[in-house]
């Protein structure tokens, strides 16, 4: 007894997360689904677009510069241990375009958008919209969630490709006025070292990374609790699940992109 008592306590969590799994891999397969079918929202999608994309590239774009300084700082610090100073320049480019950039942008709109959405649709769900929408014959996934997906997937890419050129500018100025670098030769280096793939792989990065953060976001906003308390259960639930999702994947994705 007190063996299927332990297995029955130890099987209940796994269970679940096992069925939580299954919610979202199913929500996400119809969020596809309805991806390639009409109608489409364009107004909405444009929304989402200037709401995911331009508004959250102040704050992808101040995290990509300080972080690329402060990468510059570490590197010429680690590297005077070894005489190795003079790669400042091209560490800081392959950080930023393959790891930093499309990992601390997918964080930030995680941090920004995935909580935003989760709000927005969950207090639509409280207040009793999404029901409208479906008396109007309007389907709630097309409506709210396929524009937002689509939005973020074609955004978050664009942003990491920002905040790498400004991370790499940041360490830029680091290296000119603090660690008295010569400019052209900075430069230089950062060019002769960074290869296609490098930004690519980045780029390919932050559309999934967008796709998880606008599908968290969406995900936990239609299946909110009732009330203010399971809003904010919901937003939390969404940064939380989008964050931990998008470290997961970047893993994965490292090991796909970058071993042999």
């Amino acid at each position: 007894m007190i063996l299927a008592r332990f297995l029955a306590a130890l099987g209940r969590p796994v269970l679940a997360a096992l069925a939580a799994v299954g919610r979202v891999a199913f929500f996400a397969a119809q969020t596809l689904r309805h991806l390639v079918t009409p109608p489409f929202y364009l107004r909405e999608f444009g929304a989402s677009l200037l709401q995911i994309g331009w508004f959250s590239l102040p704050v992808v774009g101040m995290t990509a510069l300080f972080t690329g300084g402060a990468l510059a700082l570490q590197i010429f610090s680690g590297g005077s241990r070894f005489n190795a100073e003079a790669v400042v320049p091209q560490i800081v480019a392959i950080g930023m375009a393959r790891e930093l950039g499309p990992v601390l942008g997918g964080l930030m709109v995680a941090a920004r958008v995935a909580s935003s959405i989760a709000a927005e649709i969950g207090t639509m769900k409280v207040t009793e919209q999404v029901d409208a929408l479906v008396t109007l014959s309007t389907h709630p996934m097309k409506y709210l969630t396929v524009p937002r997906v689509l939005a973020a997937t074609l955004a978050v890419p664009v942003l990491v490709g920002v905040g790498d050129s400004i991370g790499i500018a940041g360490g830029w100025l680091v290296g000119i006025s603090r660690l008295h670098f010569n400019s052209a030769t900075y430069l230089k280096n950062t060019t002769d070292f960074l290869e296609f793939w490098d930004v690519g792989s980045g780029l390919v990065k932050g559309a999934v990374f967008g796709f998880i953060v606008a599908l968290m976001g969406c995900y936990f906003g239609m299946n909110s609790g009732r009330g203010a308390q399971g809003v904010g259960a919901a937003t939390k639930s969404a940064v939380v699940a989008a964050s931990v999702l998008i470290l997961a994947a970047n893993y994965v994705l490292t090991g796909l992109f970058f071993t042999s």
